[in-house]
C-alpha cells in the first residue's frame, strides 16, 4: 500500500496557506485609474492659473535686469546708455539693444519726477557714466497686481515694491 504524504491543498491539512494573489482586481485598477486622473486635473488646474502670474513675475525681473545693466554699461564703458519703454508697443530694452515685449494684460504707467504720468510712446531713462539717472517710477499692473519698480535719481539704484 502506497501512502500520499499530505499536501497542502488536502481538507485534512491543519494549516491552510493564505490564497496567493496573482494580480489586481478591476476595482482596484479603477480606484487607482481615478486618483491619478483626479491629480492631473487638479494639477494642470493649478498650472493654468500660476502661468500668468509667472509672465508678470517674468516681466518684472526682466525690467529690473535690463535697468541694473544699462547702469552697468554706463558705468563701465563711460557713456551714457539708456532703458528705452515703447509703452504703445508693450515693449522695452536697452537703447541700441534688442527689445523684450511684456506680456499683452500688462499694463504699463511711467511717472516722470517732473511731468505727467506718461502711458503712451515710448518714455526713456537715461544712465550717466557716474551710475546716475533721470530717476522715475514704471508702474507694472496685470489683473491681480500693481508693482513699481522706482528709480534712485542719484545712485541710479532701483527700489522694486509691490
Amino acid at each position: 500500500m502506497q501512502t500520499n504524504p499530505p499536501s497542502d491543498r488536502s481538507p485534512h491539512s491543519a494549516v491552510r496557506p493564505l490564497r496567493q494573489s496573482h494580480g489586481f482586481t478591476l476595482l482596484e485598477l479603477i480606484i487607482v485609474m481615478f486618483l491619478v486622473a483626479l491629480l492631473f486635473g487638479m494639477a494642470t488646474v493649478f498650472l493654468v492659473n500660476s502661468l500668468p502670474a509667472g509672465k508678470f513675475n517674468a516681466a518684472v525681473r526682466d525690467l529690473g535686469s535690463a535697468i541694473r545693466h544699462a547702469r552697468s554699461l554706463a558705468q563701465v564703458n563711460g557713456t551714457a546708455q539708456a532703458v528705452v519703454l515703447d509703452l504703445d508697443g508693450k515693449r522695452f530694452g536697452i537703447s541700441g539693444k534688442v527689445m523684450k515685449p511684456f506680456p499683452p494684460d500688462v499694463m504699463i504707467r511711467v511717472q516722470a519726477p517732473f511731468s505727467e504720468d506718461v502711458t503712451t510712446g515710448t518714455y526713456s531713462f537715461h544712465f550717466s557714466p557716474s551710475g546716475g539717472s533721470d530717476g522715475g517710477t514704471i508702474v507694472l499692473m496685470s489683473a491681480k497686481r500693481k508693482v513699481r519698480i522706482e528709480l534712485d535719481p542719484v545712485a541710479g539704484a532701483i527700489v522694486v515694491r509691490e
